[in-house]
């Protein structure tokens, strides 16, 4: 692989319609929303999404969901603990470190805290003298917030079957379902040059971050998220000239606006938005549809 040459910026312009994007586990699942009514999807979402198209793209993940699990370990600690080339570096952190961003992807890319406890007299615990070690990735990314407030609406739904067998037929049981209407979301990204160093992280991977980018939906249908309700529109990749970047990332950044249209009073597709780009000196910009 290749070493990565210069600072990226990106960012990611998606749209949700009669989805919810991220349900909020403390306000009943509702979808995500600041308190001026702007909606949300974390970035921890974000970064599940391209860890699970890591895996379908065949690369290794050391974060695995419980349902996109591929190697039949369900814990990080054991996983770790399962990997020899982890016990070959035994108690050197940095050949430790090097390891695992060696063998899976996601921890070069995103960084991980290995933090176990050793194994105690009734076998708790992993492996060895326990592990304390971290990993800061080069690939940031922020949370996406929507570009216009977004109206949520909400719907009862009834559960009206047996879940165990019996003679009589059980009560129904109420639920809630919630969804954003539409909305336009916008999340920015970087990569960093210096961390990219001290994980492996190549020009070859920061391609593969682009590709995924691209495709961040495919394989994520569910209930809340019907095939089709998120795509992803553009895809705005900014590669700078030098290792630090000829320009902040906040600078960067502020050169993509997404605006309503205007006449548009209440947006119900990407094509009621206008999304630009304004050019800087020197800095190089690629702009991709989604797939």
């Amino acid at each position: 692989m290749s070493e990565f040459t210069n600072k990226i910026d990106f960012a990611v312009v998606f749209s949700v319609k009669n989805a919810n994007p991220n349900g909020d586990p403390l306000n009943g699942n509702r979808p995500r929303e600041t308190y001026d009514g702007f909606g949300e999807v974390s970035d921890v979402c974000l970064k599940r999404k391209i860890r699970n198209r890591m895996m379908d793209l065949g690369h290794p993940v050391f974060v695995q969901s419980d349902e996109r699990n591929v190697d039949g370990i369900r814990s990080l600690s054991e996983r770790a603990g399962a990997a020899p080339e982890l016990k070959a570096a035994g108690k050197d952190k940095e050949k430790y470190a090097a390891a695992a961003c060696e063998k899976w992807m996601d921890v070069r890319t995103f960084g991980q805290v290995f933090a176990f406890k050793s194994k105690d007299k009734e076998g708790k615990g992993t492996e060895g003298d326990g592990v304390s070690v971290g990993v800061r990735g080069p690939v940031s990314i922020q949370t996406a917030v929507s570009v216009e407030p977004i109206d949520i609406s909400s719907m009862q739904i009834t559960k009206s079957v047996n879940g165990e067998p019996g003679e009589k037929k059980s009560s129904d049981t109420m639920g809630m379902k919630h969804r954003v209407d539409f909305g336009m979301y916008v999340t920015y990204g970087s990569i960093n040059h210096q961390l990219a160093e001290k994980t492996g992280f190549s020009d070859e991977d920061a391609e593969v971050i682009r590709q995924i980018l691209l495709t961040l939906f495919e394989n994520d249908a569910s209930s809340a998220r019907p095939d089709g309700s998120m795509e992803v529109c553009k895809v705005i990749w900014w590669r700078h000239n030098c290792f630090l970047g000829q320009y902040s990332s906040a600078k960067v950044h502020r050169s993509l606006q997404v605006r309503k249209k205007s006449g548009v009073e209440i947006p119900r597709s990407h094509e009621d938005f206008e999304i630009s780009v304004t050019e800087m000196p020197e800095l190089k910009v690629e702009i991709y549809d989604g797939i």
